[in-house]
């Protein structure tokens, strides 16, 4: 008889992967898929917590794109608008792309394969007009930047068009809603973390601290990385946001799909 739990993930794309894997390796009744971050547990169920583990989640990643481009695509871009139930809902989708070659496939229901690929057409759209339409500011060094709130994550996504399309300048694009960006420093993209406190203790170079809400977040932000040393921020700390090298190696690959 399986066992009926609840899987606990680091919260990144590789956690999520290896969760599957788990789930497959293990024979687990999957009740949910949950972040650490946001853990619900059930009254009677059990919790099991994955530590990721890049060659189950490379392995999941790669049974997958050689069943369906599209279905992994479709899954790929779903997680990263972080609804709310996604993984759980991810989870029976890749069951059914795993079952059409057993005897007794399950069936996914159009309404939730129409919700994923329905996310998965959102964030498209949210990534296409992030690219084409956030503009560049100067830091006071030089570097070219972008503070942004996307409604879903999507700096992994537009990490190619900036590479490749502005290449000849240092840029950065950060996402103050979760904390991390991407600096390009004219050869490779790094994954960089940056700390609140050093822009919102320093205000002495804001013409007004009584901004409020996003945009007047996204004001500071502005004014102080305008105004100071992007470089010296960025100091080679190292990133603490969920997302190894290999992580970032995966999505790139998706990028091209």
């Amino acid at each position: 008889m399986e066992q009926e739990k609840i899987l606990v993930y680091d919260g990144s794309f590789n956690g999520f992967l290896t969760s599957v894997f788990t789930a497959f390796e293990e024979k687990i009744n999957v009740v949910d898929i949950q972040r650490k971050n946001e853990i619900q547990k059930g009254l009677f169920t059990e919790t099991q917590i994955i530590l990721t583990q890049l060659s189950k989640a490379k392995r999941v990643w790669n049974g997958l794109s050689k069943r369906s481009n599209t279905a992994i695509k479709n899954i790929y871009f779903a997680f990263l608008s972080e609804t709310h139930g996604i993984e759980k809902l991810l989870f029976s989708y890749i069951k059914k792309i795993v079952a059409k070659e057993e005897s007794n496939p399950i069936e996914l229901t159009d309404e939730m394969l129409f919700k994923i690929n329905n996310l998965a057409a959102i964030v498209g759209k949210k990534k296409n007009q992030m690219e084409a339409f956030t503009k560049f500011q100067v830091s006071k060094d030089g570097v070219h930047f972008i503070i942004a709130e996307p409604e879903f994550d999507l700096i992994p996504l537009v990490s190619k068009h900036f590479r490749y399309h502005f290449s000849d300048r240092q840029w950065i694009i950060y996402d103050i809603k979760r904390n991390y960006g991407l600096y390009f420093n004219l050869k490779t993209v790094q994954i960089i973390s940056l700390d609140p406190k050093a822009v919102f203790t320093n205000k002495a170079s804001f013409k007004s601290n009584e901004h409020s809400g996003l945009s007047g977040a996204i004001t500071l932000w502005n004014s102080y990385f305008a105004n100071n040393s992007i470089k010296s921020l960025i100091a080679q700390r190292p990133h603490t946001y969920q997302m190894p090298k290999r992580q970032r190696d995966i999505r790139e690959k998706r990028e091209a799909v």
